[in-house]
């Protein structure tokens, strides 16, 4: 005689344990991740990261701006993301709404303990923006004006917006590091004396000091060795604000160009276009003034909120 078997209290598997969630994930890792992955590790950071195809181990995920409300086949691909405390977005959202859907269906994905969705609102965004929103003559800092009328600034301030004490921007100088360098932009940029006189001021950040900035945010200064003083509170000193993040130095292109060179003559060309300009404007040495190069950016702020400071040397 067969016994019969109640389906209904069969015993079953337990559900897998929740993971906890990581300490970052990086949306689109490009350049900068190569630099932030080892800083994430030697800080005991765990971190995921997503490209549009999934190569080298990280999570196929591409941002599609999307009907609102989103449709069940359009939250699918956040369901693959993992949970994290802080999502840093790489790449450029743009104009009103974009960002606003990007983190709600971020969020929407997200679960707490039994379902209850508590997790959602703990998520904190790290946005990494251009500091060429800063257009006006003279000193700019990190509350200065800046160009609204720019779609990634409208996206930026969107973010703060809606996620206030959960969300910063970083508004990055030129990005060099790795294959990026400076020397290489000379020619591309200025192919003649017209194109010299115009140029004033360069900013910069190295690729470590990108890391650096982002890993600053995530920590308490305090817990890696540091925080004396002022500054040093990572989230708390950064939440809710957008930051100008350079090396904390102005570059001059005319001195560049005179020690790099442009042009034919084996660059021979451009450092003469610049002596005939210094002679012109009556610059007597090599950097200019400070008022005399345009626009220039004051980045001190942000590295004294979290406590680092710029590892780099000056860029050569």
């Amino acid at each position: 005689m067969t016994k019969s078997i109640n389906p209904t209290t069969t015993s079953q598997s337990p559900p897998p344990p929740k993971q906890p969630p990581l300490d970052i994930l990086i949306l689109g890792a490009g350049w900068s991740s190569h630099f932030l992955t080892p800083l994430l590790t030697l800080h005991n950071l765990t971190y995921a990261l997503t490209t549009r195809t999934g190569h080298d181990a990280t999570i196929p995920f591409t941002y599609t701006p999307c009907a609102s409300p989103p449709s069940s086949e359009e939250l699918e691909p956040y369901t693959s993301l993992p949970d994290a405390r802080t999502v840093l977005i790489t790449f450029p959202l743009k104009g009103v709404g974009q960002s606003a859907q990007l983190t709600t269906m971020y969020e929407l994905t997200r679960d707490g303990p039994e379902g209850s969705g508590e997790e959602r609102n703990k998520v904190r965004w790290i946005q990494l923006g251009s500091s060429g929103i800063f257009k006006n003559e003279g000193w700019n800092t990190s509350t200065s004006p800046y160009d609204l009328t720019n779609e990634r600034a409208a996206a930026e301030d969107e973010l703060l917006f809606l996620h206030s004490s959960n969300a910063c921007v970083l508004n990055l100088a030129g990005l060099y590091g790795g294959e990026r360098r400076p020397r290489d932009w000379v020619g591309r940029v200025m192919k003649s004396k017209e194109d010299v006189k115009k140029k004033g001021a360069l900013h910069l950040v190295h690729g470590d000091d990108v890391a650096r900035g982002v890993v600053g945010c995530l920590v308490d200064r305090g817990e890696v060795g540091g925080g004396e003083g002022k500054g040093g509170r990572g989230w708390e000193a950064v939440k809710g604000k957008r930051w100008i993040v350079t090396d904390l130095r102005v570059y001059d292109w005319w001195e560049l160009v005179m020690g790099w060179g442009v042009g034919g003559e084996g660059g021979e060309e451009g450092k003469r276009w610049v002596v005939e300009l210094m002679e012109e404007e009556g610059v007597r040495a090599l950097p200019r003034e400070q008022g005399e190069l345009g626009r220039v950016l004051d980045g001190r702020a942000f590295w004294e909120a979290i406590g680092w400071w710029p590892g780099k040397g000056r860029m050569s």
